[in-house]
């Protein structure tokens, strides 16, 4: 099958190849590990993972095959069609096997699932590099010198008495603040460990979505969208007209969930009015270098808004959607 023989060069070389209409194959990049404890070193690698809902066609696929197979892109994304088609088929009762990445199955709420090998590293810098084990050198033993006996210096042979009487020495108190200061310091460690490890795991989920949703920006910005042929209308208004560049173009910071970009500014309009009238506080964002106009769901001045609508959009409403930060 022609998918399975150039998915996993392909994944060499990009970070997110998607399927149409099927789902993604993603490619997220780890940095060197140390541990510390059993001195393991291991690699940076980039290691594959699918996700099931990223399913507009990026063109990186077909794009691929025809580059290697010497065809049309139009032949090149055929074969992925017909093969895609035989794999919805077979999924439903066996298991599709990819050899050197992983294997895709369907639950019984008909949902895919993938399992990585994590066999194969995908970063090419890393090629040759393996896991190895540090093995600590042997200790070298320190040899003391022997301290000799020093005889006092003044030294009486008569044993005449002590005209003091030595004290004896006071018997140490535990000192239990110090053991109270101790705890506390614990639990102040113990407490902001759990506070900037849940930061920093929040952190990095919104990395991860960063990450696809710049994956998927790159391929979408060039899209056109055709709305089809719309009829004559003869107007006559008298209105003036309004400078609307600023609109698109506002040199503030603002986070976005786009959801379209068009050539024609009439259509954009029309898509702006469709998503109001829908309840969405739609606006539109930055235009796109190429002179696209975006229309957005929504525009904020934080990503976890953002991110917020953007879910809504995508799992809830199950409607195309991507992320946009402006000037920044």
């Amino acid at each position: 099958m022609r998918i399975i023989k150039h998915l996993k060069d392909a994944l060499y070389r990009y970070d997110c190849v998607t399927l149409p209409g099927f789902g993604a194959f993603l490619i997220q990049p780890s940095p060197i590990r140390i541990d510390r404890v059993s001195g393991q070193f291991y690699p940076p690698q980039k290691s594959v993972s699918f996700n099931a809902l990223l399913v507009h066609n990026d063109g990186v696929l077909a794009n691929f095959i025809a580059q290697r197979e010497k065809v049309s892109y139009e032949k090149a994304l055929a074969w992925i069609e017909s093969d895609l088609a035989s794999w919805n088929k077979r999924l439903p009762t066996e298991m599709i096997l990819l050899p050197g990445i992983g294997e895709l199955t369907q639950n019984a709420a008909e949902k895919l699932q993938f399992h990585p090998y994590g066999k194969i590293n995908f970063d090419w810098n890393a090629t040759g590099l393996q896991t190895f084990r540090r093995t600590p050198t042997a200790s070298v033993a320190v040899v003391r010198p022997k301290l000799t006996e020093k005889k006092p210096i003044m030294e009486t042979t008569k044993k005449e008495p002590l005209a003091f009487t030595p004290e004896k020495p006071e018997e140490k108190k535990p000192n239990y603040l110090k053991y109270a200061a101790i705890g506390i310091i614990a639990v102040a460690v113990l407490g902001s460990s759990y506070y900037f490890g849940d930061q920093y795991l929040t952190n990095e989920r919104i990395k991860s979505t960063e990450l696809a949703q710049k994956q998927i920006e790159k391929n979408v910005q060039e899209a056109t969208f055709d709305l089809g042929a719309l009829s004559n209308l003869e107007l006559n208004i008298n209105a003036e007209v309004e400078n609307t560049n600023s609109v698109y173009n506002s040199g503030e910071v603002y986070y976005s969930v786009i959801a379209g970009s068009f050539r024609e500014q009439g259509n954009a309009e029309r898509k702006l009015a469709q998503l109001q009238s829908e309840g969405f506080d739609a606006a539109f964002a930055e235009v796109n270098p190429e002179g696209l106009y975006r229309v957005a769901y929504g525009r904020f001045k934080t990503k976890r808004e953002a991110f917020k609508l953007l879910s809504f959009v995508k799992y809830t409403l199950e409607e195309e959607g991507w992320y946009l930060a402006e000037n920044e």
